[in-house]
């Protein structure tokens, strides 16, 4: 007999930041809020609501552009602490149907209710459920997809926000995939959409009528996977433990850095603050990785990659410094600098690792 397919939900929250902030404050509610920095200093739109977004509000907008956009736009500063303190509030209602809970940030998480704690047989229930007592115990909208794998339950979350509820049965899978366009896609924005279309391709079906090798010449080690997920075929296990696969930590400056000492000064800083979130999470890093972004928006990244991990900060530090020698930033104005650490391993696998170099396992 065939496999019956699995019944996964994307659970998203309707501009989590800025909403917390109007249910809190009633004088905010049916305002346009963007919560973020501010517009004096730089600062960006972290999470605009719903009525911000209809003036072209977005998150990553830099702020001073969103009161353009929108003169009556409200700033507030972000109060991580209490989103954290509600979206463990939000987990803890996922989890009393299933422990198959894979949060993706504050505000999003992938359920697997194939089989669940309520004994509920029909995944558009539990999503109805979930949203249902989301509302009633924290005075929060959100948005779920129901589909057969994380692929297209995420789409489907986000096809009629806010407050929707969509659900992609097995029956529906294919004349739902021909109407979307090559951005849905997971992991294409808009430079790969940018280069699937100048090799003819517009929609996500076009994909899998195009040669493998014209495809990878394209996007490189994507195509394969690009190829699977055309024909909405997403193996992918929802992961209540999902590893860290990065830490990075970044600033953007009131004023341009010219100077390049302050510049090591700034990067020293940040790869000290990543260390010392590495230790916090008893884990080391093989890569580290800057980013500098010019006075003109343009950003580049450099990493360096070695065999043995580590979290020591003064280890880390010298090679984020020394990777600044690898751009232009001598002889550019900067407004952003950060640091990232990726390949991380815990301290288990470390020491399993130096134990074989050292004997030889």
């Amino acid at each position: 007999m065939p496999e019956s397919p699995r019944r996964i939900i994307h659970l998203d929250m309707d501009a989590f930041y800025a909403s917390v902030e109007q249910r809190d404050d009633p004088a905010l509610r049916g305002r346009p809020v963007a919560v973020g920095g501010s517009p004096q200093s730089r600062g960006v739109v972290a999470a605009a609501s719903y009525e911000a977004r209809a003036f072209g509000v977005r998150s990553a907008v830099p702020m001073a552009r969103a009161l353009r956009l929108c003169p009556q736009l409200v700033v507030v500063p972000p109060d991580f602490a209490r989103y954290r303190a509600v979206s463990q509030q939000v987990m803890s209602i996922l989890r009393s149907v299933t422990p198959l809970v894979e949060p993706l940030s504050l505000d999003e998480a992938y359920l697997d209710v194939t089989v669940n704690l309520w004994g509920e047989p029909l995944a558009r229930t539990v999503a109805a459920r979930l949203k249902a007592r989301i509302r009633e115990e924290t005075g929060l909208g959100c948005s779920a997809g129901v589909a057969p794998n994380k692929f297209l339950a995420k789409i489907a979350s986000g096809w009629r926000k806010p407050d929707g509820l969509t659900v992609i049965a097995p029956e529906r899978v294919e004349r739902f995939l021909q109407q979307l366009p090559v951005e849905a896609l997971w992991g294409v924005g808009p430079v790969t959409a940018a280069k699937l279309r100048a090799i003819g391709i517009e929609k996500l079906v076009d994909v899998r009528v195009t040669e493998l090798e014209v495809l990878s010449r394209a996007v490189g080690s994507m195509a394969e996977w690009l190829l699977r997920l055309s024909h909405g075929d997403d193996p992918r296990p929802v992961e209540p433990h999902r590893p860290w696969k990065s830490i990075s930590g970044e600033s953007t400056y009131a004023e341009d850095l010219e100077d390049a000492a302050e510049m090591r000064a700034e990067l020293e800083r940040l790869a000290r603050r990543v260390a010392t979130s590495l230790g916090k999470k008893r884990l080391c890093a093989r890569s580290v990785t800057i980013k500098v972004r010019y006075a003109d928006f343009s950003t580049v990244t450099r990493s360096h990659t070695q065999p043995e991990a580590t979290r020591d900060a003064d280890a880390i530090a010298r090679r984020a410094v020394a990777l600044l020698a690898r751009t232009d930033a001598a002889r550019r104005p900067v407004r952003l600098l950060g640091v990232g650490v990726h390949g991380l391993v815990g301290d288990h696998e470390r020491k399993a690792q130096v134990h074989g170099r050292l004997f030889g396992d």
